[in-house]
């Protein structure tokens, strides 16, 4: 009798199974599109840090600047001040550290220009060798208008002393170097300050080692003590 059951059991067993095994299918089946969905949303992101990381690029770029309007599209370019600065202001920006547009004073810097590299000689007033005081002479002579005694002593003496947070353009420097007032040099801008050194006419940083150590005291030149700028531009 048990016989007779045998094939009706073994068909609910059949069904039972089949019933059970269909949510893992369905479940099996919907897990792929969960898995690209995800990849899309990662890629969406990536691209959009690629985006912000083109932008800063280009914000970043040497030379001209190009600004996008994100309404039309279009690009704009910026010109920079530095294209329109001359060779005399770039050389002697760089050579100051400083930025082109306060080179303003031309007559002064072609004046320096002329005469930078030129080397030194003790007693010198030309451009085969020029001394510290000479330079500085000459300097006032054609860029001020201005005549200095001779000496780098009889120049401190014929200043007003100023503090070194008071330094303007054309200011002088004095320095101990042979022993008293004995170097010069004039101020320009950003701490440094040119001068007929031992190597030559150059621009030196008052702030170095040798000249801190050897400083003595900044001057003004009394044609320049009641004007809020030294010099002219």
């Amino acid at each position: 009798m048990l016989s007779r059951f045998l094939p009706t059991v073994a068909v609910l067993l059949l069904l039972a199974s089949c019933s059970t095994m269909q949510p893992v299918i369905l479940a099996n089946k919907q897990a792929p599109p969960k898995s690209s969905e995800k990849k899309e949303v990662r890629f969406l992101d990536i691209s959009s840090d690629r985006d912000s990381i083109e932008v800063r690029n280009e914000h970043h770029s040497s030379g001209t600047q190009s600004v996008k309007n994100e309404s039309d599209n279009s690009s704009t370019t910026i010109t920079p001040e530095i294209e329109k600065a001359s060779s005399l202001q770039l050389k002697y920006s760089e050579l100051l550290n400083t930025e082109v547009e306060q080179v303003k004073n031309i007559s002064l810097y072609q004046n320096i220009d002329d005469w930078y590299g030129v080397p030194y000689k003790l007693g010198g007033t030309s451009k085969k060798g020029i001394d510290c005081s000479a330079f500085v002479q000459t300097i006032f002579i054609s860029a001020f208008g201005v005549t200095l005694p001779r000496t780098a002593k009889d120049q401190y003496n014929s200043t007003r002393r100023v503090s070194q947070t008071e330094l303007r353009e054309g200011d002088l420097l004095f320095f101990n170097t042979r022993g008293g007032v004995s170097h010069v040099g004039i101020y320009l801008q950003n701490n440094k300050f040119v001068h007929a050194s031992v190597s030559g006419v150059t621009i030196s940083d008052m702030f170095e080692p040798y000249y801190l150590r050897h400083f003595v005291a900044a001057g003004r030149i009394k044609q320049f003590n009641n004007s809020s700028a030294s010099v002219k531009p």
